[in-house]
């Protein structure tokens, strides 16, 4: 293997879909998918050339629901289960109140903990990122690190934005984007009532796609797949705070529903830790399971360019050891995490022949040595609020 630097590269001896095969990445975009077996074969000739041994390429995962400056906030203790998101904010506003340290915490600068947002994301293996919450612009800096969803439309809930606001929302935001709102959060009548009546208000459509739906009875979830709607589901958050989650079977079939993590504030660590949970609390095999966090993520939030390994699609690409199933997979057996073609995090082995040796920083996940890019690396090493299981170990690595 030699360095590929920023010019095309061809991963060989990758497994991709369950086979052996090549993958070919062009700039920032895949230029094709099993394009050669072989290190020498002339389809690849002027490439770098990274041998994956055996290790598995997936196309980057989609997190399709994070509130990205909401993860250095320290978990809230919940006196009990809760009824309706309604008491669930009123938690949190009365723990902002009486809590220095929940405090402390809110008052780290916004782009700091946006920051620790998107590291939560990018070693996890998430390369795209649906935030509910304002376009803040630091996350559409060049330095980010994922990708954020910046053609969409929201409301946070009916309880925050009032019925008004919520029909404008929907109304103003073009066909072709998705558009996202918080409902049927909760177990009582108000939340079983939520999605009636955003229905009511002509805001259930091809586009619609509604956040929890913990509330959703078998007719609301049928009048959803109907309505060409999806569901974001968010398990981990849905029972810690209410003891149940949504039913996702018949529209995880139909290809209706995009996993998410919320924020730590009230869900899990990261994706991957999302998706074990998602398999606790459905049962799903690995194959629909994947598709929550790649295909059917991208089909719901309408990004026809990532989601799937084909040529054309963004070069956002997650590698993992060989045979390790995405859902019993950790941030420290992630090997390679590409986005847009250039090389954020990384095993020694790969970073070394990615990139130069200046594009990296020595750090420790979670115990194991990883690479990161340098520019990120720097930010985290000086951002207030520090991504808990990384440290640095120095910001300009040499390779032996």
């Amino acid at each position: 293997m030699h360095q590929t630097g920023s010019g095309p590269v061809t991963f060989v001896n990758a497994v991709i879909a369950g086979g052996r095969g090549a993958l070919r990445v062009a700039g920032s975009r895949i230029a094709s998918v099993n394009c050669a077996a072989r290190p020498g074969d002339l389809a690849c000739a002027g490439d770098a050339v990274v041998d994956l041994r055996g290790d598995r390429v997936l196309p980057g995962l989609i997190n399709a629901h994070d509130h990205l400056q909401l993860n250095t906030l320290p978990a809230l203790p919940a006196p009990g289960l809760f009824d309706n998101a309604r008491e669930w904010i009123s938690q949190v506003n009365l723990r902002r109140r009486s809590d220095p340290a929940f405090e402390a915490g809110v008052a780290v600068a916004l782009n700091e903990r946006l920051l620790i947002g998107g590291m939560k994301n990018l070693l996890s293996g998430v390369t795209t990122v649906a935030h509910h919450d304002p376009l803040y612009p630091f996350l559409a800096g060049e330095h980010f690190p994922t990708r954020v969803v910046n053609h969409c439309g929201w409301s946070h809930s009916l309880y925050i934005d009032g019925e008004e606001e919520v029909r404008n929302s929907y109304r103003s935001t073009p066909p072709s984007w998705p558009w996202i709102i918080h409902a049927a959060e909760g177990v009582d009548a108000e939340a079983r009532d939520e999605f009636s009546r955003l229905d009511a208000l002509g805001c259930v459509g091809p586009n619609t796609l509604i956040v929890h739906g913990v509330a959703l009875d078998g007719a609301q979830r049928a009048r959803l797949e109907i309505a060409g709607a999806g569901l974001i589901w968010c398990p981990s958050s849905n029972l810690r705070l209410f003891g149940r989650t949504a039913q996702v079977t018949e529209l995880c079939r139909h290809g209706r529903v995009a996993l998410g993590t919320d924020s730590r504030l009230s869900g899990s660590r990261d994706l991957l830790s999302e998706l074990g949970m998602a398999r606790e609390a459905a049962g799903m095999d690995e194959a629909a399971l994947e598709s929550l966090v790649t295909r059917d993520a991208a089909a719901l939030l309408k990004l026809d360019d990532r989601g799937k390994l084909r040529a054309g699609a963004r070069a956002d690409l997650l590698v993992l050891p060989a045979g390790l199933p995405l859902t019993s997979a950790t941030r420290a057996d992630i090997r390679l995490v590409v986005l847009g073609g250039r090389a954020l995090y990384a095993d020694t082995d790969y970073a070394e022949v990615m990139m130069p040796s200046t594009h990296w920083a020595a750090v420790h996940v979670d115990g194991k040595p990883k690479m990161l890019e340098s520019g990120l690396a720097a930010a985290l090493s000086t951002a207030r609020a520090g991504e808990s299981g990384v440290s640095i170990s120095e910001l300009t690595w040499r390779a032996a």
